[in-house]
């Protein structure tokens, strides 16, 4: 706890399970591209949307808020006219690169086997189903 904060202030934002504090995080829809994006350096937000391609500015601008809050990127504005944004990955940000890219090879070298047991289950239920209603 620092020297300012009461306890109540020292809890607020920690979570009784860290794994799943983080990973509600950045496992959502659009965590994980824009990370990868800023990955090859800093970018202004129309950059980023042009770059993710299917994001809406809503949702682009929820998650770098969402990824700026929790330490991930870095928000710089210039007061300029008209002002300029720019993103960076932080330090926080540039390690967790690492990790996520292990996952993203697994997810692409596995997705064939996943969607292969995905349709087994569905037609097992279907069966499943057929069989119920000639009972």
């Amino acid at each position: 706890m620092l020297k300012n904060e009461t306890k109540s202030e020292a809890n607020e934002f920690d979570q009784p399970c860290p794994i799943r504090d983080v990973l509600d995080r950045i496992g959502d829809q659009w965590s994980l591209l824009v990370l990868e994006t800023l990955e090859g350096g800093t970018m202004r937000f129309n950059e980023l949307m042009r770059a993710i391609g299917d994001i809406s500015k809503q949702m682009l601008s929820r998650t770098l808020k969402h990824l700026e809050q929790d330490g991930f990127v870095r928000r710089t504005l210039y007061p300029e006219v008209p002002p300029r944004v720019e993103y960076d990955l932080t330090d926080l940000g540039c390690s967790f690169l690492v990790p996520m890219k292990g996952l993203v090879a697994w997810a692409d070298a596995h997705h064939r086997a996943i969607c292969e047991a995905r349709r087994s289950y569905a037609g097992r239920g279907a069966s499943e189903r057929k069989q119920a209603l000639a009972d």
